[in-house]
């Protein structure tokens, strides 16, 4: 019988984890601990524990979840980066405190000396909206707003460097205006200022609390970073219709490990969680948000990080600053 392409793929993950599972060496030895470096209650929180809870039932062992926020992820992988390198402790960040950040300001760790790529697990596009303190109704009136009163629009996002950030500044530049920017710690304060009316623009993960406030009308969607509309917002259009391909950001989610780590335990790790994310609970969590699985071998997600590191190189001379 041959395998169609969309049949292959999930065969010879399948494959991998079994030959992960045979060669590995006797670990797991103890639970497992995930560093979730954003705060609690957004979107990488709820999907972190959901793999903790799979993981725990595929291991045989309990595997917790803490946060480290701060930094736009960067606290949390010096936290991972001085942790013990036996594959018992792990970090669910975007890529962005390996890709982005680095170029931007000194951090606690050297990203590809300190840390080692473990599993990616989902694309989550970047959705611009505008909260209760925000008067325009579309993106167009942003760009009005904006031109009329430089710097009087608040834009906030979860932290600096962080993908949301990048739209931000990617808007300003090829737009040609200007906002304020209010770089939280994370999504869950952020989320609730933004209710309040704090500032009046938003840039943040397609979730499902978000979608529910879209829908309740408290949010009001004005583009998105993906690479076309979603099916949960077919009237919003992407960055790249609006003229601004570059602001056309998506998020990539992964786990990590300190190096020095085992191969063994990484490859058996990434065979695991590729297993995780195709369990239906989890599969099924993300598309109901618009967010992608993202299944691929460890040697691809470390070339995957590899090339969006030096894709952002040019933004050591930009107007991105840390201070």
């Amino acid at each position: 019988m041959t395998l169609s392409r969309r049949q292959l793929i999930p065969a010879m993950l399948a494959g991998a984890a079994l030959r992960a599972m045979a060669a590995g060496p006797s670990w797991p030895t103890q639970p497992l601990r995930i560093i979730v470096v954003y705060p609690p209650g957004g979107l990488s929180d709820g999907v972190a524990r959901s793999l903790a809870d799979r993981l725990a039932a595929q291991l045989g062992v309990p595997v917790r979840v803490e946060h480290r926020a701060g930094g736009g992820g960067s606290v949390g992988m010096q936290a991972l980066a001085r942790a013990t390198a036996d594959g018992h402790t792990l970090a669910f960040s975007a890529v962005s405190p390996l890709t982005l950040r680095p170029h931007l300001s000194a951090i606690g760790y050297e990203p590809f000396r300190d840390i080692e790529p473990v599993a990616s697990v989902m694309y989550t596009p970047v959705l611009l909206v505008g909260t209760p303190a925000f008067s325009g109704d579309s993106f167009a009136d942003l760009l009005a707003q904006a031109r009329a009163r430089p710097k009087a629009l608040r834009w906030a996002t979860s932290g600096l460097a962080t993908a949301g950030h990048l739209v931000l500044e990617q808007v300003q530049i090829g737009a040609g205006i200007e906002v304020t920017h209010i770089p939280y710690k994370g999504g869950g304060q952020q989320l609730t200022d933004a209710l309040g009316g704090q500032f009046e623009l938003l840039s943040t993960n397609v979730a499902p609390t978000q979608l529910r406030h879209i829908e309740a009308g408290r949010f009001r969607p004005l583009a998105v970073g993906a690479p076309h509309r979603l099916d949960a917002l077919g009237q919003v259009p992407t960055f790249t219709e609006l003229g601004l391909p570059n602001a056309n950001i998506t998020s990539l989610f992964g786990l990590f490990a300190p190096s020095g780590t085992p191969e063994a335990v990484l490859e058996r790790l990434n065979a695991e969680i590729n297993v995780a994310v195709r369990a239906p609970e989890i599969r099924e969590r993300l598309l109901a948000s618009d967010n992608l699985p993202a299944l691929e071998d460890r040697s691809s997600f470390v070339r995957r990080i590899a090339h969006e590191w030096r894709n952002n190189r040019q933004l050591r001379n930009s107007n991105i600053r840390m201070d």
